[in-house]
């Protein structure tokens, strides 16, 4: 008696790329590195981690490891004043004593911003601003650490939100450009003349100057609106390739409609082309964020990302301080160098004529 025979079924291109990905160990430890900072900012987003990275940890200037033996700065604020006090050995007041003189017209004013740094001096005194930080602090006492993890939240998801935003408008540009031909196609070309003509940075300079305001929509928005030439060009020609298949000759034979056919039957063949710019404008963005911080339209005070922590560490260099510009480097470069790879990776574990080979 015969036994019965396997299955014949096509696998997709999807299962075929996940397969060769999976055999691929550097490509599978950069998407751990990737998943990593992507878990990361969500803890970081919901505020169950580097929560309370503006909280005063150590003396301004903190370097790493233990800080005990360096004097605190003098611009610390009230609760490094006062460990400075007891560590010189100046004279303390007496319990109960009130330190304000009655007769100064600004007494109650001094009692209430002495009462005000007490309420913000963190718990233990001085002592509390002797921690062990791994990369130091900044000029206000802050954890680099969490400030990195922070940072990244911003840094992220701008390169994230842009590289959609590029991408989205270069897929929808390319698949009208490529499908319809004639005019439209006409217009989309003599667009991308005028965008590329234009040199990258002054283009920037253009949409800054035209959105006058400075947070992080508008840099999604500069980045975005700059960055979607390459996927156009690329998702043109594949619209182009792909328009005359039998497939598609055949979606038009039983009555679907040219968006049924852009959308439904095109897309999912040439979708791995929109991911992999996806992947690789990611890593462009992030760059660009510190770049827009250099240029004075990054994100506006308040707000961290690496950019301008690389911003501030400009200055620090000069004076020797070199731990906040040296976290934002490594933190910047693990994830540029896993997203870079996993792109390297996606692009060929995505092409068709590489899985199916």
């Amino acid at each position: 008696m015969m036994g019965h025979a396997a299955p014949l079924y096509s696998v997709g291109l999807w299962s075929l790329a996940w397969r060769r990905l999976r055999s691929d160990r550097l490509a599978l430890a950069a998407l751990a590195v990737v998943v990593a900072f992507l878990l990361l900012l969500l803890l970081s987003a919901a505020g169950l981690v580097a929560a309370d990275w503006e909280r005063e940890v150590a003396i301004s200037y903190a370097p790493p490891g233990l800080t005990s033996t360096v004097s605190p700065s003098p611009g610390m604020g009230g609760s490094a004043d006062a460990g400075a006090r007891a560590d010189t050995g100046a004279a303390a007041t007496p319990a109960g004593a009130d330190p304000v003189n009655p007769f100064d017209p600004l007494a109650d004013d001094l009692r209430a911003l002495r009462t005000q740094l007490a309420a913000q001096a963190p718990a233990g005194g001085a002592a509390a601003l002797r921690a062990r930080l791994p990369f130091g602090a900044d000029k206000w006492g802050h954890d680099i650490v969490k400030k990195t993890i922070k940072g990244a939240q911003t840094s992220v998801l701008v390169g994230l939100a842009a590289a959609l935003l590029a991408v989205g408008l270069g897929t929808l540009f390319g698949a009208l450009s490529g499908y319809a031909g004639g005019w439209v196609d006409d217009f989309f070309n003599w667009f991308y003349s005028v965008f590329t003509a234009i040199p990258s940075i002054l283009m920037i300079l253009t949409v800054a100057a035209v959105l006058q305001q400075k947070g992080v929509a508008s840099i999604v928005l500069i980045l975005g609106l700059t960055g979607w030439t390459g996927p156009y060009r690329l998702m043109r020609a594949e619209y182009l390739r792909h328009k005359g298949r039998e497939y598609v000759l055949a979606a038009e034979a039983i009555g679907a409609s040219h968006w049924r056919r852009m959308a439904l039957h095109i897309f999912p063949n040439v979708s791995h082309v929109a991911l992999v710019q996806l992947s690789i404008l990611s890593v462009g963005f992030i760059k660009a964020e510190v770049i827009l911080n250099f240029l004075g339209f990054g994100v506006p005070v308040g707000v961290v990302s690496w950019g301008s922590m690389l911003s501030e560490a400009q200055g620090e260099l000069l004076l020797g301080i070199w731990w906040q510009l040296c976290a934002a480097t490594l933190a910047m470069a693990l994830l540029v160098t896993a997203l870079s790879l996993l792109a390297d990776a996606l692009r060929d574990a995505l092409d068709p004529r590489v899985a199916h080979g």
